[in-house]
């Protein structure tokens, strides 16, 4: 008998990775790598769209034979401000990202990819959590000056599965609790949730917070206005998101190369990863204030949780705002978008419909 079973798209800019689950575990996850196709000398996403869905395709075929597809699920791309949830994909969502109307990101392929699968075995499509969900508070948008509003870019996805896997662990009701998330990747997210909704944030990809493996976080103003004069806008903002934080500084962002080097005594490599735990346990402290101190627990994700020792320096200086650490590591997003999948099919969780504004 054919059981029921989600497709998970999650399109980076190299490759393409996707996820068959069931409703209790993963099937299979592959990474379809397009280098050395024409995929790779392709400048425009949209471009890409036909070969993408094409790959997709011929590596499903073989899981499908003893599996049932109900339903598609892709990575949400930059859709503008929305609250967190489930959205079926649409001609707006699809026009939003595949034309990159918001900002230019390989996940703005995940809403059509979706699409175009889902319409060949006549199921439906969703993108769940998308990275631009925006549920602050009037008072964490201002930002000191009128023609500057804070952004919410964060990893919404990872974190709202966290705060659900947590809850059914702790088994408390997350409508009343509260939890500061701490997702650290490759970017990192330090999010206050309060009764389930993610109140503030800083922005992950440019311009606050903790600096990361390849971000450069908040910057001294003067300093930041001195270098804007010697690059153009696109230049700096490479060297920002991709360029700065830890690489920047060790010429790697391998997180467990670091961490070997911390091991084995080397002074710039401790003095700069110390920096970075400093930098997010501060992120933590300020956090802490926008629940007045009322926190169920602190959870650290994405995947430098997977090494202790950043663990043990960050509980080291922050275990007095909350007692309940809680440690869930990686990045989980194929697995998350399937929950998100399920949630849909099932009804439990309703199904929002995404409308452009611009």
């Amino acid at each position: 008998m054919n059981q029921e079973v989600v497709l998970t798209i999650n399109p980076g800019s190299t490759s393409t990775k996707i996820g068959l689950f069931n409703r209790e575990k993963e099937i299979c996850v592959e990474k379809i790598d397009h280098s050395g196709t024409p995929i790779a000398d392709m400048h425009s996403i949209k471009d890409q769209l036909p070969l993408r869905s094409k790959y997709i395709n011929a590596v499903l075929e073989k899981y499908l034979k003893d599996n049932k597809l109900v339903a598609v699920v892709g990575r949400g791309g930059l859709v503008g401000p929305v609250k967190s949830g489930i959205y079926a994909v649409n001609e707006d969502l699809m026009d939003v990202t595949i034309n990159c109307l918001y900002d230019t990101h390989a996940s703005n392929l995940g809403a059509s990819l979706a699409y175009e699968v889902a319409q060949k075995y006549q199921v439906p499509s969703f993108i769940v959590d998308p990275v631009t969900v925006d549920e602050m508070t009037p008072e964490a948008r201002i930002s000191g000056l009128p023609e500057i509003e804070r952004r919410s870019r964060l990893h919404a996805l990872n974190i709202n599965a966290v705060v659900r896997k947590t809850c059914r662990d702790l088994q408390i009701k997350k409508e009343s609790s509260n939890f500061i998330v701490v997702h650290m990747g490759g970017g990192i997210s330090v999010a206050p949730i309060c009764h389930g909704r993610i109140i503030d944030t800083n922005d992950a990809l440019v311009g606050m917070g903790p600096f990361s493996p390849e971000r450069a976080g908040a910057l001294p103003l003067e300093g930041l206005m001195r270098l804007c004069q010697n690059y153009s806008f696109n230049e700096l903002k490479i060297k920002l998101t991709k360029n700065a934080g830890i690489k920047a500084y060790l010429g790697t962002n391998d997180m467990q190369e670091v961490i070997k080097r911390v091991e084995n005594g080397d002074e710039k490599a401790t003095l700069v990863y110390n920096a970075m735990i400093y930098q997010i346990a501060k992120e933590i402290g300020a956090m802490a204030t926008t629940l007045k101190g009322k926190i169920d627990a602190i959870i650290f994700t994405g995947g430098m949780a997977y090494a202790d020792l950043t663990i043990k320096k960050l509980w080291e200086r922050v275990s007095f705002i909350c007692h309940q650490k809680v440690v869930i590591p990686g990045e989980n997003e194929l697995e998350s978008l399937a929950q998100g999948g399920f949630l849909a099919i099932d009804q439990k969780q309703e199904i929002l419909v995404y409308k452009k504004t611009i």
